[in-house]
């Protein structure tokens, strides 16, 4: 398995579980269920664990393909730009959920107003996912550039 292998099997985790912790915290939020909005703030550190091997991961993978047939420099540049961003967020969106954890966990007045704070900046966090997962998917799936007409299937 070369760093590219590794990054692609990595770099999900950190796009996909704030997505489902989101999820899980709306129904938190619907249901009134401090248990459930902790299993949340959880998912949240834990996908803020997860972005940092995803991450680094992303210069070895981009050293494997670079030089590859088809391989923009400035589709890499424009995923580093947005990685980069996302990863900041999802780093502040982790830190803030463990703060929430902890506040939850120990009763304080605060847990409520910081769960709030989650959910707001997860929101943000999974549209910058989004860019930066369709970004590095771009790099080698011509058929996903925006712009980019996928010929029709003929039957063969």
């Amino acid at each position: 398995m070369n760093e590219a292998h590794l990054h692609l099997v990595l770099n999900h985790f950190p796009i996909i579980i704030p997505i489902v912790a989101l999820i899980v915290l709306i129904i938190g939020f619907g249901t009134k269920s401090a248990v459930i909005k902790r299993v949340a703030l959880g998912l949240f550190v834990l996908g803020g664990i997860l972005t940092f091997p995803a991450a680094f991961t992303g210069e070895g993978a981009e050293e494997v393909v670079e030089d590859l047939a088809g391989v923009s420099h400035t589709l890499i540049h424009e995923h580093e730009e947005r990685a980069e961003t996302f990863i900041l967020a999802s780093y502040i969106l982790g830190a803030i959920s463990l703060l929430g954890l902890w506040a939850n966990y120990k009763g304080k007045k605060i847990a409520g107003g910081v769960t709030i704070v989650v959910l707001l900046l997860s929101v943000v966090v999974v549209i910058l996912g989004k860019g930066a997962g369709t970004s590095g998917g771009e790099i080698r799936h011509e058929e996903i550039r925006q712009g980019t007409a996928v010929p029709a299937y003929d039957g063969d």
